[in-house]
Formats: C-alpha cells, structure tokens, sequence
C-alpha cells in the first residue's frame, strides 16, 4: 500500500463536523506560551537518572542546557543527541520561533519522560496527569510533543 493509495483513500471518507469539539480555550499561536514535551529520557545532570519502569517525569529548565539522555536501553542510539540536543529538545528552535513572533514565548519548564516503559498505565494515571499539572501551573498553553 502506498502514501498516495492511503491519501486516495482517506480522501473518500467522510467525517464528522462536531459543533464544538474544543473542550479548552485556544490560544493564538503568536500568543501562546509553549513547551516540549520528551520521551528521550532527559534529565539535567543533577538530577536522578531515569531506572527501568521509572514512569516519572524529570523538570527541564528552559535556561539550562546541562541535559544528558538518561536511556538506559541498548537499542537507543544517543549519538545525534550527543551532537544536538535540538533533535529531540528543540528549545533552540522554540526560541528562535518566540523571538520571530510566530510563537509567544517559551515555557520556563518543560517536561521528559522515559519513552521505553512497558507498563503505561502508571504514566496514563499518575504521572502524565501530573506532568500536565504542572504545565498547567505554569500557564503553558501549547506543548511540542518529541517522541523518541
């Protein structure tokens, strides 16, 4: 099956018009407070290391750029995050966006979580509902979602 076939197809579909689907008030993009969001299992260097099942999240500090990758996976090749860290923590690049207008600025706290979990349940109840919390509590409008 091909991109264009799936496209085709999708194409044929018809779906539904809700009336109000938004069940939050959205923010202009050029307004928005924004921030990442990460399962590359980031942490700064002072921080814990992320363990097998460690459904926690680890606070990222938009002004610090001591982040090391807390993988613990032997298939997690971190040699493009060795040489930038914007490939999956493009703070770089959200900065650059807020100084042009196109975003309102970047979040002082951003959030990463370990991607290699088996058990998502605890992060599904407990600390992915926390994680929004706390961004919420920051008054993060908008977030960019890296899944590693």
């Amino acid at each position: 099956m091909t991109d264009k076939s799936i496209k085709t197809g999708a194409a044929k579909i018809d779906c539904p018009t809700f009336e109000n689907p938004a069940f939050v008030k959205d923010v202009a993009l050029e307004k928005a407070t924004v921030a990442i969001v990460t399962s590359a299992s980031l942490h700064h260097s002072t921080d814990d290391d992320f363990a097998p099942v460690d459904i926690g999240y680890r606070v990222l500090e938009r002004e610090r750029r001591d982040i090391v990758v807390g993988h613990w996976s032997p298939n997690f090749d971190a040699s493009g995050v060795s040489a930038d860290l914007n490939v999956v923590f493009p703070i770089d690049r959200l900065e650059e966006l807020a100084e042009r207008g196109v975003i309102g600025c970047v979040s002082d706290v951003h959030l990463a979580y370990a991607g290699n979990q088996f058990d998502l349940a605890g992060v599904r109840m407990d600390s992915g509902p926390a994680g929004a919390q706390l961004l919420k509590d920051n008054e993060v409008d908008a977030v960019l979602l890296t899944p590693v």
